[in-house]
């Protein structure tokens, strides 16, 4: 069935729901009409089992079917659905594909639902970015513009708990500093420095901004231990690594006193010197994909 408006046209499939009981329920697909008059603007229906997954996908998200817990058996779907046992299958690929269940041969096996993991979205963004061509500055701009927003934001809603873990950090990081003469592990450096940032987003309260930084992390990570075990020699002196521990203890201050302000003043200052070392050298204009080449 369509309907007709002046900007789109809009079909709708109609399936049964998958698990016992459900709503009937359906998929919209929406397709911008062409000019006034113009017939035939192409269109590609829906696989059915696309639209299985659709609804599969619906019920996991919903929590109508938990982490551990499997789907129906391929036989209860193939007659809910009406439709044949390659179909369900196909149906299952695609949702295994997308890391929301697995699927175990045997009779005991089946489709089980498994809980998003956040690395496996990190591998596509990853992968994307190294496809599209994207530059470690391009990366790190991201980060500028996403990072002092979330140390207000954590400023304002902060916690007992946040504080106390921000502030183990810092005592990670000085510790590791010292042990060397002020030179840490570059490894050693890269962990404990990104935990820091991936903290200050993580507890922004901001669940989509926490997952952004998430995604990113091999990338920062690699480059950022590129980056440090290279200035050993050169730049990366034991005054450079204090400095940084002393913003951190600032900004964990500010955060400390509620300051959402002068979080993100301190935050986009550090970042922005960060910047200056971090992408000073070739590495800067490097494309994604080298670093892991």
């Amino acid at each position: 069935m369509f309907n007709l408006n002046n900007s789109s046209i809009v079909y709708r499939w109609w399936l049964k729901s998958a698990v016992p009981g459900g709503m009937t329920a359906m998929t919209y697909v929406r397709v911008p009409s062409g000019p006034v008059g113009q017939i035939g603007q192409p269109v590609r229906a829906p696989k059915t089992s696309e639209l299985i997954a659709a609804q599969l996908r619906r019920q996991i998200v919903r929590a109508a079917v938990k982490p551990g817990e499997k789907l129906p058996p391929e036989t209860q779907l193939m007659q809910q659905f009406g439709v044949s046992r390659p179909t369900i299958r196909e149906a299952f690929r695609i949702l295994e594909t997308e890391g929301l269940i697995v699927v175990r041969p045997g009779s005991r096996g089946g489709a089980q639902v498994v809980a998003p993991d956040q690395t496996a979205a990190a591998r596509h963004v990853g992968l994307l970015l190294q496809l599209r061509g994207a530059t470690i500055d391009d990366v790190y701009e991201a980060r500028k513009v996403a990072e002092p927003v979330c140390a207000a934001m954590l400023a304002r809603r902060r916690t007992e708990q946040d504080i106390a873990d921000l502030t183990a950090v810092v005592a990670e990081i000085e510790s590791a500093i010292e042990a060397r003469d002020g030179l840490p592990d570059p490894a050693q450096w890269t962990r404990l420095s990104y935990r820091f940032h991936e903290l200050i987003m993580q507890r922004s309260g901001n669940k989509t901004l926490a997952l952004q930084g998430a995604m990113l992390h091999d990338i920062v990570a690699t480059h950022t231990e590129l980056r440090t075990s290279r200035s050993f020699g050169e730049t990366g002196t034991p005054e450079r690594f204090r400095r940084a521990v002393k913003a951190y203890k600032k900004l964990l201050a500010l955060i400390e006193a509620g300051d959402a302000d002068g979080a993100e003043r301190l935050w986009r200052s550090h970042m922005d010197s960060a910047a200056a070392y971090l992408l000073k050298d070739d590495l800067r204009g490097k494309p994604v994909v080298e670093l892991f080449a």
